[in-house]
């Protein structure tokens, strides 16, 4: 019997064996990453790797990362011999912004929906299981994340999101990071604690809650995990 039909308590599982669970039961090739390459997907990156070695692992290339970011990840993807898959816009940024402006300021959500939940909902639609770096602790909006979730896209297609560290906090993450000897992105060091686009991005006030930097705290989120409708 299969994971979908097997009546689990997904919530009382551990991380290592809620990706045990999953990966002894998809299919071939159903199996997917997003990764932001910050070291909560880092963390789970090096989990799945125990047994998807070539797991395809889903980088939304906006165009407006930071640069440091963007030299980790191509870092990481050569040590680690990752199967990096580039989710890229339908135009390049000199063709974005020569059709909207500088988007991000005026409408930052419709540049989000552009340039990051479009090319995701595309690049999700071979998949059936889509694992996440998202974590409970890391804003209110995600205060209530279970660990697997039934998304739709918008053409209809149905998939588990699973995010195995949604009761880890962040200590905890850095903790395994160091461990398991995972590099770390060099812009944790200058402050920032969530990293998204660069024109977007700011090291959040002390005390603040980890995503409180982004989009000059006009939203906490971009639209991935609230413009993919649940089941």
């Amino acid at each position: 019997m299969s994971l979908i039909d097997t009546p689990i308590d997904y919530e009382t599982l551990t991380a290592e064996e809620l990706v045990g669970e999953i990966v002894r039961d998809a299919a071939p090739g159903s199996v997917c990453l997003t990764s932001s390459f910050q070291t909560e997907d880092m963390v789970v990156l090096h989990m799945l790797r125990h047994h998807l070695k070539d797991v395809p692992v889903i980088f939304l290339e906006t165009g407006y990362h930071f640069p440091e970011l963007i030299a980790y990840r191509d870092r990481m993807t050569a040590e680690w011999g990752l199967n990096l898959v580039n989710a890229l816009p339908t135009t390049t940024v000199k063709e974005f912004e020569g059709q909207f402006g500088i988007l991000n300021i005026v409408n930052p959500t419709a540049c989000c929906q552009a340039r990051k939940v479009e090319p995701l909902m595309r690049s999700l639609e071979p998949y059936d299981w889509w694992f996440t770096g998202l974590r409970r602790e890391q804003s209110p909006t995600r205060a209530n994340l279970k660990k697997v979730e039934d998304h739709k896209t918008p053409t209809g297609k149905m998939l588990k999101k699973i995010s195995i560290l949604a009761d880890w906090d962040w200590d905890r993450v850095t903790a395994y990071a160091a461990q398991a000897g995972i590099p770390e992105l060099e812009l944790y060091a200058r402050g920032y604690t969530s990293i998204g686009c660069e024109p977007c991005t700011a090291i959040p006030e002390a005390g603040a809650d980890a995503r409180s930097g982004r989009w000059g705290g006009k939203k906490l989120e971009c639209g991935i995990h609230t413009f993919s409708e649940k089941g």
